[in-house]
């Protein structure tokens, strides 16, 4: 596991901080004024280490100095004791800086006397500092201080001190020591004051690096802008006006943001002149497919009517040649549907207006749905209606043709006893027509495809009769055309095609609500008698 590489998405992931991922400004500021933090960390602390250590080689100076005090020459009988404490008392009153700690060390090892040189303003008007006895604790740690160097130890209760052993001149051993509190009191302040002007630097830096780099990054985020515009253009279909330039003041060959400016124009110009070739192309071929359409509809309806007529003469023709004007008049139709279907998606691709009117969605399921029922009386047909109007602005008849070429899909791709049912509902500020079977259900390699023109599911879905494959395309085109959509949801066992209409609030006429209306009535019976009929399984 060791030898593996990490995923390409952990390893961005990885380089992000926490959270959602910084613009480049946050980060050049926090890169900056990471920089500079490093680097006032860098000078503070050589800083704080060269001064302690100046301070420390002070106060070892001043503890030598007040140790060759100490064990410099006294007066004749100084070897006794007693007249050692008389040094220890003499050096405290003298010389000894407050605060000093002296101690007369015994043959043996022990501290015999010992004692810490106290301010004198803090008893009264005495000349001189005032020897105060150390405790047996303080004693205690200040004999385990080795006899050579010099050494910092802790006395309780006195604090922080700087200690040195030293040997009398004329005899006797001593401690002599000095606090450090005047060096640890000097470096906290510069510690402080160096955090407080870090600080107050860093602040500054932050808000002068981001209107500086704000400032600098500003044609990149012309340039951005312009691209996000660019992105939130339809380019997929239609004539398309790419006419979104970066500025020429952001193009500056001579500059990296100019440099990107000047190629994103390039790439416009180019992409721009790629969408216009490709709209000129489809509108030939959808003005080639729509005048093709139009002309092939007489000589079509020609030969379905000589066929017929040639039929239906008086003139006897045999079996064969009968059989063969039927199966011409048959194609002959069935080419025409084609051709009709051809002409309506050019129609709608070049943006033909419909016809828009106030149109109930009730009325128009329940015509579509009894002939359907009628073409397919080994079908279930159920229908599930609202009680009131479903008003929509669209184009009824082209209405009417989005729920036959559904119905008829799926009467068409489903086996007999299958139980098709239609559905309006009010989905927010929609209106949905949902026709759902529970047939065997679509492939899901062909679900993706299945409103693309002359897509075709005959080895999925059985059928008696063929299609020209552009019913579902003619659905798709026409709630595109109505300012809706089209959507399919397929499992074994049930299929639901659903249209979404832009819906309009219901208009009653004043004083009148729409159940008393009798215009009405017809179309409620229809829907009652046709579902009394469909539940009894007339």
């Amino acid at each position: 596991m060791s030898g593996r590489r990490r995923p390409r998405t952990q390893q961005r992931a990885g380089r992000r901080w926490a959270g959602k991922p910084r613009t480049l400004r946050t980060r050049l500021v926090v890169a900056s004024v990471v920089l500079i933090a490093v680097v006032c960390a860098v000078i503070g602390t050589v800083t704080t280490l060269a001064l302690r250590s100046h301070l420390y080689e002070q106060l070892d100076a001043q503890v030598d100095d007040s140790g060759k005090r100490l064990s410099g020459p006294a007066k004749p009988g100084s070897g006794k004791d007693i007249d050692a404490a008389d040094r220890i008392t003499g050096f405290i009153n003298g010389p000894a800086r407050p605060g000093t700690v002296a101690a007369v060390v015994g043959a043996d090892g022990d501290i015999t006397w010992a004692a810490f040189a106290k301010d004198p303003e803090e008893n009264g008007p005495y000349q001189g500092n005032i020897p105060v006895g150390l405790t047996k604790e303080q004693k205690a740690a200040l004999a385990r201080v080795p006899t050579t160097g010099m050494h910092t130890v802790d006395l309780p209760g006195l604090g922080e001190y700087r200690v040195q052993y030293v040997m009398g001149r004329e005899g006797g051993t001593y401690y002599v020591a000095l606090p450090t509190e005047s060096v640890t009191t000097t470096i906290n302040t510069l510690i402080i004051v160096e955090v407080s002007v870090t600080g107050a630097g860093l602040v500054a830096a932050a808000i002068a690096g981001s209107v500086l780099i704000g400032v600098a990054t500003r044609p990149l985020r012309r340039v951005a802008a312009t691209a996000t515009r660019v992105s939130e253009l339809p380019l997929h279909t239609g004539e398309v006006n790419l006419s979104e330039r970066v500025p020429d003041s952001e193009t500056d060959p001579h500059t990296e943001v100019g440099k990107v400016g000047a190629a994103l124009n390039r790439m416009l110009d180019h992409v721009h002149g790629a969408l216009h070739a490709r709209q000129q192309s489809e509108t030939r071929v959808r003005q080639f497919v729509a005048d093709a359409s139009h002309e092939l509809r007489t000589p079509l309806a020609s030969i379905r009517g000589y066929a017929e007529l040639t039929r239906r003469g008086r003139e006897q023709v045999g079996p064969d040649t009968r059989h063969a004007l039927g199966r011409i008049e048959s194609e002959a139709g069935r080419m025409t549907l084609l051709v009709e279907d051809l002409l309506l998606l050019a129609r709608l691709d070049a943006g033909r207006p419909l016809q828009f009117e106030h149109t109930d969605l009730v009325p128009l399921v329940i015509d579509t749905i009894s002939d359907a029922r009628a073409a397919g009386q080994d079908h279930n047909w159920r229908l599930d209606l609202p009680d009131e109007p479903a008003l929509v602005s669209a184009d009824a008849a082209r209405l009417q043709q989005v729920l036959v070429n559904l119905l008829g899909n799926a009467r068409k791709h489903t086996p007999p006893g299958t139980t098709v049912t239609a559905r309006v509902q009010r989905r927010d500020r929609w209106l949905c027509v949902e026709v759902e079977d529970n047939g065997q259900g679509i492939p899901a390699e062909l679900l993706p495809h299945v409103f693309e023109r002359f897509a075709r599911g005959d080895s999925a879905r059985s059928r008696a009769t063929g299609s020209t494959g552009l019913g579902l395309a003619i659905v798709q085109a026409v709630a595109t055309a109505h300012g809706g959509a089209v959507t399919v949801d397929s499992v074994p066992g049930r299929t639901v095609f659903t249209v979404h209409l832009p819906a309009l609030p219901p208009e009653p006429q004043p004083g009148m609500s729409w159940q008393p209306d009798m215009s009405w009535q017809p179309h409620s019976q229809a829907r009652h008698s046709l579902t009394t009929r469909a539940r009894q399984g007339a």
